[in-house]
């Protein structure tokens, strides 16, 4: 892979996991304090429309996108030896694994769960009290990883 290439693959990199960071933090800091504002049923169905509108290919191509990029920045990483291959390969763990396995390991599940409650229901304001601060503190650790990422990303370059 030509040194362009790697340079241009990198900074997609950087900024993909800025990006989905940004998003990250925004809902870790005013976002999901925002919906434990309103009445469990308002914030349940506040937060089952955004979770059915985060699914378009704005937020995942970035997303997924991210991921594709630094897991091919980890695997060259690995291949060779060269300057900043420690930072694509903290880089590409850190998304792949503080972002990407957490979301699908813990945020969803609790999404889905969500999902599957009426929000005006006693089941609903119960799950509420507990998904408002698990999926949030869940959230801060994408958050952190994602960032993180970048960080290592810029290093790399």
């Amino acid at each position: 892979m030509t040194s362009v290439t790697m340079f241009t693959l990198t900074a997609v990199a950087a900024i993909g996991s800025g990006l989905i960071g940004g998003i990250f933090f925004a809902f870790s800091t005013f976002v999901m304090a925002a919906l434990r504002r309103l009445p469990a049923a308002q914030g349940i169905a506040a937060m089952q429309s955004i979770n059915v509108a985060v699914l378009n290919p704005w937020f995942l191509g970035p997303f997924f996108g991210t991921a594709a990029v630094g897991a091919v920045l980890a695997v060259m990483a690995l291949l060779r030896s060269g300057r900043g291959d420690a930072w694509l390969l903290a880089g590409g763990a850190l998304y792949i694994v503080g972002t990407v396995a957490v979301t699908i390991l813990f945020n969803v599940p609790r999404n889905r769960a969500l999902a599957a409650v009426a929000p005006h229901g006693a089941d609903g304001a119960r799950l509420w009290a507990d998904y408002a601060i698990s999926w949030t503190a869940w959230n801060h650790v994408r958050t952190a990883a994602s960032v993180a990422a970048s960080a290592a990303f810029i290093a790399a370059l």
